[in-house]
């Protein structure tokens, strides 16, 4: 385990670095920061240091750059996220609060992310799976032909148009809207199979099939949305960082077109996941960092979003920013 005054070396190591983007050497640290020792002694942690796998020579007669152990090291010690400041938090909240629908708030999310790290931004879309339902609505279109209205908790909207058996009048369409909604509303969608059922054998038998085919359509919507969607944006943002890929950029973009790899990168848990070089399992993407965390309209996480940038990245402002921002996603889709 290190010392306290090692891994102060090694968060200034780190600090330096992502500003200045060149090797640090130990001249440099005791220049720039009030480390309390003699340059010898900081020449004496950074060669153990660099024995413990922690920082790296990229040359002869050069300074020292982070690891991968090592950047991992600095960021299970942050001591907190870097808070945005109250211009960025009024910046955000101005940007979201002019969200329209699903889409727009995606949409946005993705622009700020990106603008706000200078990394590449992945949103992934609130997933049926995990929402619940706030509203069926059911529409006439004419006597036998009628609309479905799906309406999330996250405020995604699924329409379906239903070819009934027979003519459904009004009265019955108003029953029906009616029903539904005192079953389903607020429920988990995995529930509503076994909530809307019986459902059928309460309406006159001249109405039953017309029932049955609404319900079977809401089920099948439910249910036949099984791929996850993402947006990405920002991937011009990694052309700023040409030198941080060893080869070439090109794996590396090549990982982002694939909707899986993104989907493992983002990961399970709902917390804040930060995943640096190479803990990311595909190949094109061992030479970048991913920082993520989930998002939702209540204590439940129903998707995630985060950035990719290199592994030169700046991590407090980078969590503090993801964070920030999947608080505010929460907050409109909780409103919407």
């Amino acid at each position: 385990m290190l010392s306290e005054r090692r891994l102060e070396v090694l968060r200034a190591i780190v600090q330096d670095y992502v500003g200045t983007e060149e090797p640090v050497g130990s001249k440099a640290l005791t220049e720039r920061h009030r480390l309390g020792v003699s340059p010898a002694t900081v020449r004496n942690d950074m060669a153990a240091l660099e024995d413990e796998g922690f920082i790296a020579q990229p040359h002869t007669s050069a300074g020292r750059i982070p690891t991968d152990k090592g950047y991992r090291l600095f960021v299970d010690r942050l001591a907190g996220v870097k808070p945005l400041s109250s211009p960025e938090r009024r910046a955000i909240q101005n940007f979201m609060d002019g969200a329209v629908d699903l889409d727009d708030v995606v949409g946005r999310t993705v622009r700020l992310l990106a603008q706000l790290t200078r990394q590449v931004a992945v949103v992934q879309y609130p997933s049926l799976t995990r929402s619940t339902v706030r509203h069926v609505e059911l529409l006439a279109l004419a006597p036998a032909r009628l609309m479905l209205v799906l309406i999330t908790d996250t405020g995604r909207v699924e329409q379906r148009m239903i070819d009934c058996p027979a003519p459904f009048g009004e009265t019955s369409l108003a029953d029906l809207r009616a029903r539904l909604n005192s079953r389903v509303v607020g429920r988990r969608f995995a529930d509503v199979p076994q909530l809307v059922q019986d459902l059928p054998e309460s309406f006159e038998q001249e109405d039953r099939g017309t029932v049955s085919t609404v319900l079977a359509t809401l089920l099948e919507t439910l249910v036949e949305e099984t791929e996850e969607r993402l947006m990405i944006g920002g991937t011009a943002n990694l052309t700023r960082f040409g030198h941080d890929f060893p080869l070439t950029i090109r794996p590396v973009l090549e990982a982002l077109e694939e909707q899986v790899v993104l989907l493992k990168l983002l990961g399970e848990d709902s917390g804040m996941t930060v995943r640096i070089g190479h803990e990311n399992a595909h190949e094109g993407l061992t030479s970048t960092s991913v920082v993520a965390v989930g998002y939702g309209s209540g204590d439940e996480a129903v998707a995630k979003l985060g950035v990719v940038g290199p592994t030169r990245m700046d991590y407090p402002g980078t969590m503090g920013a993801v964070r920030a921002v999947a608080r505010y996603v929460g907050q409109i889709l909780a409103e919407s």
